[in-house]
């Protein structure tokens, strides 16, 4: 598979760092005093400075719960995975959509949960556990 890379308004550098870098330990890249570059879990995301980053949506029901749309994240391992989750739940970070199992028992099972960013993007980290294949 590919690396993508993915650009996003946010409020401002100094939170970016801390959430991207600190936070979730994504390498930081090159940066300017408008835009910055990380390694987001093998992807390439540039967080640039805007004013005008748009509300939130949850016009998406997926088995059930409703979601944030548009969104953005990673499908990752489940160990790591489970590291995320660990993390975030030792310092009682807020989910908007607690960590939760969705199509249980079926091929698509999948591990899930969805944070927001310091700007209020709106993440989710998943991690398939019902087959060895990552659905797309």
């Amino acid at each position: 598979m590919h690396p993508f890379h993915y650009s996003f308004k946010v409020k401002d550098i100094e939170s970016t760092k801390e959430f991207y870098g600190q936070l979730l330990g994504c390498t930081q890249g090159r940066s300017t005093q408008s835009w910055i570059d990380f390694d987001f879990f093998g992807h390439q995301m540039s967080a640039h400075i805007a004013d005008n980053i748009p509300p939130l949506d949850y016009c998406g029901l997926v088995d059930g719960i409703k979601v944030p749309i548009p969104h953005f994240g990673v499908i990752i391992g489940f160990a790591e995975y489970e590291a995320v989750r660990e993390k975030l739940e030792a310092i009682n970070y807020p989910f908007i959509v607690k960590p939760q199992i969705r199509y249980a028992g079926k091929p698509e099972q999948q591990h899930t949960l969805f944070i927001l960013d310091a700007s209020g993007n709106p993440l989710e980290f998943k991690s398939y556990s019902g087959t060895s294949k990552q659905f797309i």
